[in-house]
């Protein structure tokens, strides 16, 4: 795996840094990506001395309008990229209709959008042209078990994790036979920095729901996309909420996750 490189986006933390380890562990070069540079350079020494790959950290903002396109012009200069993990996510907890005095909350789902949503498609779409025409690759999209049900209280983070994996899953199907694969993880609630940045301490549903290592999140996403698996959600509890907000009525699904998010 010599000249293979992985780019793993929102890779300072959380998920993103254990795909990054687990990348760089089966001997694949890595590219690093995330806001944080100081971040993405102690992984990047601590990946080059534990396994002897070559790594690369390129700080980029993908809230910021072309941020993919540069973001890929960097990581692709005499790289040759087959693996890329989209694992860059923003959300924000509060009432779509309003937020604290002063501040509606547009800034900060209008930067989940940019990211969830058109850094992600913009980073897949120039990875599918490069990766069909060698006939190889994998391409791994960090949603949510949120991309099930519509959210009360997240309802911008809930549609853009939806479209995730829907998006997902429409590519796996065209590109079925290429060489080419798309998977979707979906995870739970994870025990990350997400939680603090997307204002969501104190929501009930970290109360009912313990939130999962993720290094084991990170081993369920990695191990789905090497098999090609359209869509993983790791854990027997997410799995289940997973169902049966498929299996329940739309209005009583809708009803239960906004109970969940809901901060009194």
């Amino acid at each position: 795996m010599g000249d293979a490189w992985t780019l793993v986006t929102g890779a300072s933390g959380g998920i993103g840094v254990e795909l990054a380890r687990l990348s760089a562990a089966d001997g694949r070069n890595v590219i690093l990506s995330a806001r944080s540079g100081a971040k993405l350079e102690a992984l990047a020494e601590e990946l080059r001395a534990a396994h002897g790959v070559s790594v690369e950290a390129i700080a980029a903002d993908l809230s910021e309008a072309g941020g993919a396109d540069a973001l890929w012009s960097k990581a692709v200069a005499g790289r040759r990229i087959d693996f890329l993990i989209n694992n860059a996510g923003l959300g924000r907890n509060g009432r779509f209709a309003g937020g604290r005095a002063g501040d509606d909350g547009w800034a900060r789902e209008a930067a989940s959008i940019e990211v969830n949503v058109m850094a992600l498609t913009r980073l897949t779409k120039l990875a599918v042209m490069v990766m069909k025409a060698a006939g190889a690759g994998r391409i791994l999209n960090v949603a949510s078990t949120a991309a099930f049900m519509p959210g009360p209280g997240m309802a911008v983070y809930h549609a853009t994790k939806a479209y995730v994996v829907s998006l997902s899953r429409a590519l796996g199907a065209e590109l079925k036979g290429s060489g080419v694969t798309v998977s979707a993880l979906c995870p739970g609630p994870t025990e990350t920095g997400f939680f603090d940045a997307a204002d969501m301490r104190g929501a009930p549903i970290l109360s009912l729901m313990r939130p999962q290592d993720p290094q084991a999140v990170a081993r369920v996403g990695y191990r789905a996309a090497l098999r090609g698996k359209a869509v993983a959600v790791p854990g027997v509890m997410n799995n289940a909420s997973v169902w049966g907000a498929k299996l329940s009525p739309a209005a009583l699904s809708t009803f239960i996750a906004g109970r969940l998010m809901a901060k009194g």
